[in-house]
């Protein structure tokens, strides 16, 4: 039988009365078994080619610079993999989430930083351009203190936030269903709302037209350009987003996991799980869970 991934909730020492905590290290290795934790995290790594992401349900292989901001309780590790580098540097940034208030990230100014904290919950990846960027001022922030460290972090916060060509990591619905009311038009929202309820079931376009009261023709027009993708593309990354949380989590068989998440033919869940993933079912669970165990080694 299958074990789900053990992840471990991580205590972070950041007392409610620091803006942030800062860590600065140079390694030999890199080696972070699955945790979460409430706090808001960003983590620059360098020199660490060919190691190995884990954020959410998501896997890939690290560059020579890798900067990413996770978002409150989402799961994440890094692990040696295929990196041979035993000259590695990585600076970790912690904050609460609630160090930019409500009331504060209603402000026109901070909008850019309001989108950022939101897209944060799937894991954000930014491009090497950016990472470059803002390497001098994560290099320094460490011998930064008091108010002058925090006005550097928000700086640094401010130029990731209107930063261009960032990757979002886990799935939409990996932590949460996705937020239909963020395209802000009812019809569109009724057809989200009803992919996320029954996507176990079988849908079909002219299902989904219906709901939206248009022909399939404008429909599919009317949601790629609403969305960017087509309508079967985002009920298959629905799908998949589900089917890996269940890989991850569950007992579940391969084949029961499929049913689930309305697939009822394996050779098409698994196509489909290689497309978004990069390897099979069961390939992804047998890579998490090895992670996901590594901590109790």
């Amino acid at each position: 039988m299958h074990n789900p991934a053990k992840i471990l909730k991580e205590i972070i020492p950041l007392t409610q009365n620091d803006c942030f905590t800062i860590f600065a290290r140079e390694k030999e290795s890199i080696d972070y078994p699955l945790h979460y934790h409430e706090e808001i995290e960003l983590n620059f790594i360098m020199n660490a080619p060919k190691a190995r992401r884990v954020i959410g349900d998501h896997m890939g292989e690290t560059d020579n610079l890798e900067l990413v901001l996770i978002g409150s309780n989402l799961q994440h590790g890094w692990f040696n993999h295929q990196c041979a580098s035993k000259e590695i540097t990585e600076i970790t940034i912690q904050f609460h989430p609630d160090l930019f208030d409500d009331n504060l990230l209603k402000r026109n100014q901070l909008s850019y930083i309001k989108n950022l904290l939101q897209h944060s919950s799937r894991g954000i990846l930014f491009s090497r351009q950016t990472a470059t960027a803002v390497k001098p001022l994560l290099l320094k922030l460490p011998q930064k203190q008091g108010f002058e460290s925090v006005l550097e972090l928000f700086t640094i916060l401010h130029q990731l936030s209107t930063s261009k060509n960032y990757r979002l990591l886990a799935s939409n619905n990996n932590l949460h269903k996705i937020k239909t009311n963020s395209y802000g038009n009812s019809r569109l929202e009724a057809v989200m709302e009803y992919l996320n309820n029954h996507f176990h079931q079988p849908i079909n376009l002219a299902d989904i037209a219906n709901i939206a009261a248009m022909t399939e023709v404008s429909f599919s027009r009317f949601f790629k350009n609403r969305t960017g993708q087509t309508f079967i593309d985002t009920l298959n990354e629905i799908r998949i987003g589900h089917a890996a949380r269940l890989l991850i989590e569950s007992n579940l068989s391969i084949n029961e996991i499929a049913d689930k998440c309305g697939y009822n033919n394996m050779s098409n869940f698994n196509r489909a799980f290689k497309k978004r993933k990069q390897c099979t079912p069961k390939e992804f669970r047998e890579t998490y869970t090895d992670f996901g165990t590594k901590m109790f080694i």
